[in-house]
């Protein structure tokens, strides 16, 4: 199964767990200009990246994501930087495959909850994860991952959560990857290394392709 086929009888963690088997490593995106993102989404495809974060940090982030969604086909497209109920309805209109928060409130967690859309809420303590548990949030966002405690904090968390299953970002590194990759509770990471600001001003996308295809190379080595 695949993405694509994925019926809809599946649920919301099951879409997701099969989400994070198809791609381990997921690149979190700051698009500044709806022109780029074809382009970009593009190079990472032919890199091997095929599921793909656009966070909502920019005015140009949903335009981006919709471009995206209509062109390449081949790609994953969830949005990021999710922060409220408003962001997760607006990721349902444009057609957004799933969504991910940097954090929880009851409110964000409530909304989620009575959707379908898979969505992945930001921990970065052990309350804000029994509180996304209690909702039934077994597939959760380390974030900010290595401020926040780095490997050694999810290898704690394992132990009174052994249930739980994680998606590290912020501060991961094309050097770090491997070993945030190698924990066993650990289902992908997203990384922000992956699409630099300058390289996308100046479309410089054999250079993202290349970056892309290194990072697949840490799934196999």
């Amino acid at each position: 199964m695949t993405v694509a086929t994925m019926a809809t009888g599946y649920s919301r963690q099951e879409r997701l767990a099969e989400l994070f088997r198809i791609a381990r490593i997921i690149p979190v995106i700051t698009i500044e200009r709806v022109e780029d993102a074809i382009p970009l989404a593009r190079a990472l495809v032919a890199g091997g990246l095929r599921v793909l974060e656009i966070t909502l940090r920019t005015p140009a982030a949903p335009a981006a994501a919709s471009a995206i969604l209509a062109n390449v086909p081949e790609a994953v497209v969830g949005l990021g930087t999710v922060l409220n109920s408003q962001d997760l309805v607006q990721a349902r209109k444009i057609g957004a495959q799933f969504a991910l928060s940097p954090g929880t409130t009851p409110e964000l967690l409530d909304a989620a909850g009575a959707s379908d859309l898979p969505f992945v809420p930001g921990i970065a303590t052990a309350s804000e994860l029994i509180a996304a548990l209690a909702r039934g949030f077994d597939i959760v966002k380390f974030f900010p991952a290595v401020p926040a405690g780095g490997t050694a904090a999810l290898k704690a968390l394992g132990g009174p959560f052994p249930e739980v299953r994680f998606c590290p970002t912020g501060g991961i590194t094309e050097n770090s990857v491997g070993e945030w990759l190698a924990l066993p509770n650990v289902l992908g990471v997203g990384g922000s290394w992956l699409t630099p600001a300058a390289e996308m001003r100046a479309g410089q996308w054999t250079t993202i392709t290349e970056r892309a295809r290194r990072a697949g190379q840490k799934l196999t080595s």
